[in-house]
């Protein structure tokens, strides 16, 4: 993965920029409540990768940062792609011989499918600042739990296709959920401009999850029993505004 190699040269890039930030009054931590948007790029692992491949991410939170620079926050995930592993063997009892399937009206229908994944989650965790004259930007470490859902969404052209309309339909999307872990570790920077606040981190999600529905039709059988581990792991860049009247850097310049 391309981006393990380059992520030691943006945190060094990072870490430039603390460096020439200088002290003119105040070097003290304050408590900073915060709103956060963000996008990412994950990659699956276990059960998670024998049904998609990777996927983007994005979503808002929300994150205490205290004046002792203990993180608690909450956030949510939504997951999205375009690559489901093995597709066509969910509808094995819809093809034809030459790997169509027809549409009311006798005709090849287009049948596409995605990747569709939800995720809530309340996190804790602690700052480290790595700059004497900047205590409120710096590595950060968080973990946390919540719930994570998954499934193939299935989408046919003008709705054509009897066979995957309404009810029909849930007994081939895989909807699966259950609770989940995450971890994160990342640089958080507070800058003298409201409009420069970010997060750079890395993220991995661990979920123990079953399948919801109660039969799947090209089975013709009830969903395995047993739970999934599904993994996810990747990058993500969020743009913070923190929710004070002056800017946190207000005693310092550059």
């Amino acid at each position: 993965m391309r981006f393990f190699r380059i992520f030691p040269l943006l945190l060094l890039l990072m870490l430039s920029i603390q460096a020439h930030s200088q002290q003119t009054k105040s070097d003290s931590a304050v408590s900073i409540p915060l709103f956060y948007g963000f996008y990412g790029y994950q990659w699956p692992g276990a059960d998670m990768a024998e049904r998609f491949g990777s996927n983007s991410v994005v979503g808002p939170g929300f994150l205490w940062k205290t004046s002792s620079n203990w993180l608690f926050g909450a956030e949510y995930d939504f997951m999205f792609g375009n690559n489901v592993k093995n597709g066509k063997d969910i509808f094995k009892n819809l093809l034809t011989s030459d790997g169509n399937i027809i549409s009311g009206d006798g005709t090849p229908a287009l049948v596409a499918q995605f990747e569709r994944a939800n995720a809530v989650s309340v996190k804790f965790g602690k700052l480290f600042p790595v700059s004497k004259t900047d205590k409120n930007s710096g590595i950060f470490f968080t973990v946390g739990g919540g719930y994570i859902s998954h499934k193939i969404r299935i989408e046919v052209e003008n709705q054509s296709v009897p066979q995957l309309k309404g009810d029909y339909k849930r007994g081939y999307d895989r909807l699966s959920g259950g609770l989940m872990l995450n971890q994160s570790i990342g640089f958080m920077y507070f800058g003298k401009s409201r409009l420069l606040n970010f997060i750079f981190s890395v993220e991995a999600f661990e979920g123990w999850t079953k399948g919801y529905r109660d039969y799947y039709f090209d089975t013709m059988a009830p969903p395995p029993e047993g739970t999934r581990f599904d993994f996810l792991i990747g990058p993500k860049i969020a743009w913070m505004v923190p929710l004070r009247k002056q800017s946190v850097k207000e005693f310092y310049y550059y």
